[in-house]
This record gives C-alpha cells, sequence and structure tokens, in this order.
C-alpha cells in the first residue's frame, strides 16, 4: 500500500582532498622544516650579534628584494592561471601560462644573481661574518628551489602544450603548483626576515 509519503535522495557531498598527491606534500612538509631551522637559526644569531647583523642589511638591496617579491608572486599568479586554463579544457593557454611563470621566475634569478655580483664587487662572500654567512646559505638554498621549481614548470608547460594533463590525470600538475608555491611562500618570510626586520 503507497503510504503517499514521497523519499528524495540528496548527492553525497564529494570529499575534498589536497591537490596533487601524498608524496609531493611529504616533500613540501620536510623543505619548509628545514628553511623553519635556518630561519629559526638566522634570528638566534642576529639576536646575538644585533649590531654586525644591522650592518649587514645596510650593504643588502631592498629594491631588488622588492622585484624578486613581485617576480615570485608573478610567477605564482601565472601558475594558477595555467591549472584554471587546463581544468577548463584549455591546455595549450595553459602551456602559454605556464612560460609566462617561467619567465616571472627567471627575473628572480636574474635579480638575485646580480645582487651576489654586487655583494661579491665589494668583497663580501660567505666567510666575511655571520650575517653573510647566513645570507648567502638561506638565500642560496632558496635559490636552488627557484631553479629546481623552474625545470618543473618548463616540464609542466611541454606536458601542458602536448595536453597530456585531462580531467582526472592533473595530479602531477597540482603537484608541480604546490611545490612552485612553496618556493613563494619561503620568499614571503624570508624577504621580512632579512631585508626588512631590524
Amino acid at each position: 500500500m503507497d503510504s503517499g509519503i514521497t523519499t528524495q535522495t540528496f548527492p553525497l557531498a564529494q570529499e575534498k582532498n589536497l591537490p596533487g598527491d601524498l608524496a609531493m606534500w611529504m616533500f613540501i612538509a620536510a623543505e619548509l622544516s628545514v628553511f623553519a631551522l635556518l630561519f629559526l637559526l638566522f634570528t638566534v644569531l642576529r639576536v646575538n650579534n644585533a649590531e654586525l647583523f644591522q650592518a649587514g642589511q645596510q650593504t643588502l638591496h631592498p629594491t631588488a628584494g622588492l622585484i624578486n617579491t613581485v617576480a615570485l608572486l608573478s610567477a605564482s599568479w601565472f601558475v594558477v592561471q595555467a591549472v584554471i586554463h587546463n581544468r577548463n579544457n584549455q591546455p595549450r593557454d595553459a602551456a602559454l601560462w605556464m612560460v609566462t611563470a617561467v619567465l616571472a621566475a627567471a627575473v628572480y634569478v636574474g635579480v638575485k644573481c646580480w645582487e651576489y655580483w654586487q655583494l661579491g664587487a665589494a668583497g663580501y662572500d660567505l666567510d666575511s661574518n655571520t650575517f653573510y654567512t647566513g645570507y648567502f646559505l638561506i638565500t642560496g638554498f632558496h635559490l636552488l628551489h627557484v631553479v629546481l621549481g623552474m625545470v618543473i614548470l618548463v616540464f609542466m608547460a611541454l606536458k601542458l602544450w602536448q595536453q597530456r594533463y585531462p580531467v582526472g590525470k592533473t595530479s602531477g600538475l597540482e603537484s608541480g603548483a604546490c611545490y612552485w608555491h612553496m618556493v613563494d611562500l619561503v620568499w614571503i618570510l624570508l624577504f621580512p626576515l632579512i631585508y626588512v626586520i631590524r
């Protein structure tokens, strides 16, 4: 006998997962831990050598640091655009956005190398004092991550151009994007620590 009561079914909410794969997130966590330790060490050394670190900061170029910040933030925005365009089934456009991200990252590399050259010409190097040891180690370590990130971005641009990130198979693209955003995040923390905070 029909009771006249109808039942309505609702689709289950889709479970939201982290973008990319777990291995990349574990790698990112490990890298962030290393940078956190380096930042902590730099801060402790600065507290114990305040005058030395202030004098060292005076030899840096905050404008160059600001240009690098804009370059990396722009690169991250371009990477986001690449992911969005691929999601909208526009892989060739996504590839062009990714190449633009590489070019923005190249600005960072060029400016950072100029900074190193300027400091070297003024007689400062890794062994000059505690400030420069910390500066060159942390920024050099970060620069290596930027270069690795650029290699990853180029690889992803090629795969996008070849349309090898179809819907449902974008884990590699998302993992690479997450790595790049990690590199960007580290610089956002590094820039004020080294260039701004007195």
